[in-house]
């Protein structure tokens, strides 16, 4: 039998590898999402669980609760007691800490390096000052929460209604707000006060009404032609969209999901190129589920 020379049998093979590498590579929708890991909470929400974000650097899923701060008094600032919860790679529980903000959006931003909070009502001045707008929140080299943060922006009109939970788009630097009962995104520069873009989703190729979807939260992916992601709650299902609102296609989630009226509002995120979604029967506190939707 003819052996091929070792360097014609290497080139060969560079050749392939050199093939597979520049060849364009198109994105994919996975018609049944997979589930990349699920993290079970491992203490009582302090109020309601919100947002995910990974830090790569740490290698650690962080964990948003979500709920307004008290009525000040003359012992006691009005500021909210809501905890950010840490966990390692694997979903295991690290700590807690109370940073102090009403979190909605919770994300990793790879042009600070930092993890970064969107707090409510962060379109409006009124009535929940202070700790209203945009931080960056502190970790230490372990991966721990110090509690301690850096305000980046106070509040801006540009994102619309008081409990959007905004994703971010660090190559582009702008934000995806999804505005309640409707199917309006609104893209936001916190340079600017004034929305840089309005996205009309198409809802009706979707066969979707609007309380069939989460209120306040759409996912950027990262992924051309699929940047958009949003949970239909109703139908358990991950609706995938462009970045001109038009439906390209769904990812199914597990039928023995049982999601509830609060997936509507918070228990979601993106992260770590998956769709958190927060499953409140499984577990003591409830599990959140990483799903990957879009490759």
């Amino acid at each position: 039998m003819h052996l091929p020379h070792p360097l014609i049998g290497g080139l060969a093979l560079c050749g392939l590898s050199l093939l597979s590498f520049t060849m364009p590579v198109s994105a994919e929708i996975l018609p049944t999402a997979e589930i990349g890991i699920k993290i079970p909470l491992a203490k009582k929400p302090t109020t309601r669980p919100m947002n995910v974000a990974y830090l790569p650097a740490t290698q650690c899923y962080y964990i948003a609760d979500g709920g307004l701060a008290p009525l000040g008094s003359d012992t006691e600032a009005p500021i909210s007691k809501s905890e950010v919860h840490a966990y390692a790679s694997n979903g295991s529980y690290l700590q807690s800490a109370k940073p102090g903000f009403d979190n909605r959006a919770l994300y990793y931003n790879a042009n600070s390096g930092k993890i970064e909070t969107v707090t409510y009502n962060v379109s409006s001045a009124v009535g929940f000052l202070p700790n209203t707008g945009i931080y960056s929140l502190e970790v230490d080299e372990k991966g721990l929460l110090t509690g301690n943060s850096d305000e980046l922006s106070q509040y801006n009109p540009a994102f619309g209604d008081a409990g959007t939970m905004p994703s971010y788009d660090a190559a582009g630097k702008r934000y995806f707000a999804k505005q309640e009962r409707s199917n309006l995104v609104y893209v936001v520069d916190i340079k600017q006060r004034e929305k840089l873009q309005e996205i009309k989703l198409d809802f009706a190729k979707a066969q979707v009404a609007h309380d069939d979807v989460s209120d306040h939260f759409i996912a950027y992916t990262g992924v051309a032609g699929n940047e958009l992601a949003l949970l239909d709650v109703d139908h358990k299902a991950v609706l995938i969209f462009d970045l001109q609102g038009q439906f390209v296609g769904k990812s199914q989630l597990p039928a023995q999901m049982k999601l509830r009226s609060q997936n509507h509002f918070n228990g979601l995120g993106y992260s770590n190129n998956m769709l958190f979604v927060y499953h409140e029967p499984e577990g003591e506190f409830g599990t959140y589920y990483g799903f990957k939707v879009v490759q």
